[in-house]
């Protein structure tokens, strides 16, 4: 439930992770656009895990443990960036036209 909570507080980060709105509409859509992120996240890092597992002859996966097993969950958000990604060509120059009156 702790790691739950703390991918909650991940990625609605906005507004410190707290509904504002006294408008029951607005409570609503924050509270399916967290519950839409969260399905998202959760089924993309379980299509990760199973591609690490079931690659290479399953070398990940005879590895493991039933102790490994039962710590195994999709709940994990560290290589996710809410912010975006700007990849920047610091090799070329960006053309300004510059108007002069």
């Amino acid at each position: 439930m702790e790691q739950w909570n703390s991918v909650n507080t991940y990625i609605f980060y906005g507004k410190n992770s707290e509904i504002r709105s006294n408008s029951i509409e607005d409570q609503e859509v924050s509270a399916l656009s967290l519950q839409l992120l969260q399905n998202c996240l959760v089924y993309m890092n379980t299509l990760m895990v199973q591609e690490v597992l079931y690659d290479n002859n399953q070398y990940w996966l005879k590895k493991m443990t039933l102790e490994d097993f039962r710590g195994l969950t999709p709940l994990f958000y560290h290589h996710v960036n809410p912010y975006g990604t700007f990849e920047l060509d610091m090799d070329q120059r960006i053309h300004i036209k510059l108007k002069l009156s």
